[in-house]
């Protein structure tokens, strides 16, 4: 909210993870891996869509790859908005872990699991991204949907559960280490509600968190 009289509105991002997809079932490692929703993440979908559509985004924006984009275009039908895409919203890269069960990559690769147990912000798969890698792509594309919005406006941003939450933490300029020890990862179709805080006391718009986990039924 404004801290003045008749000032500007305040802003809002949506930030959404993807439906559950049948790799999020099988606990496979997906990575870039464009995996389909599964029959419940369809469910999880026309559930949380009217919840979604109901903050009145005026643009929606989804990572490029399939089950993100579903996840956005159930909300599109109902709002009538087209979603952009934009590949910077993509899930962290899991190099050799993608395609792999997850107790197949505990076996093969336990120092790294260890050391990401530990909190360290390793590579995942050996060749993939770490969290800042993600953080930095991420982050720009919700900066540029935030100045994108006029006042009072609301966008929807669909993304993942590591690029969603490096993102919005990002915005609102928390350090990565400390959100991953204090925030748990979103689940499917759940969402972060950001809320720009006002622009009183400086030209820089300041953004806080709303809501953590969000969603129209318990996970």
């Amino acid at each position: 909210m404004s801290l003045v009289p008749g000032g500007p509105r305040p802003r809002r991002i949506v930030v959404m993870r993807h439906a559950e997809t049948v790799d999020n079932a099988a606990r496979v490692w997906q990575g870039h891996r464009d995996s389909a929703l599964s029959d419940r993440g369809e469910q999880q979908v026309a559930a949380a869509a009217p919840h979604v559509a109901a903050y009145g985004p005026v643009v929606i924006v989804s990572s490029d790859l399939r089950r993100a984009v579903s996840t956005a275009e159930a909300v599109g039908e109902l709002t009538g908005l087209p979603v952009r895409l934009d590949e910077r919203l993509r899930e962290v890269h899991v190099g050799e872990w993608q395609g792999l069960h997850v107790d197949d990559v505990h076996e093969r690769y336990p120092e790294i699991v260890a050391a990401l147990d530990r909190g360290e912000d390793v590579p995942k798969g050996v060749t993939g991204e770490t969290r800042q890698d993600v953080a930095a792509r991420a982050g720009a594309a919700l900066r540029e949907v935030a100045d994108g919005l006029g006042d009072g406006e609301t966008a929807l941003v669909v993304a993942h559960g590591v690029s969603a939450r490096v993102a919005a933490s990002d915005l609102v300029g928390l350090d990565q280490d400390v959100s991953d020890r204090v925030f748990r990862g979103l689940d499917n179709c759940h969402w972060v509600e950001l809320v720009e805080a006002g622009k009183s006391f400086s030209a820089t718009a300041r953004w806080r968190i709303a809501g953590w986990n969000l969603g129209p039924w318990k996970a």
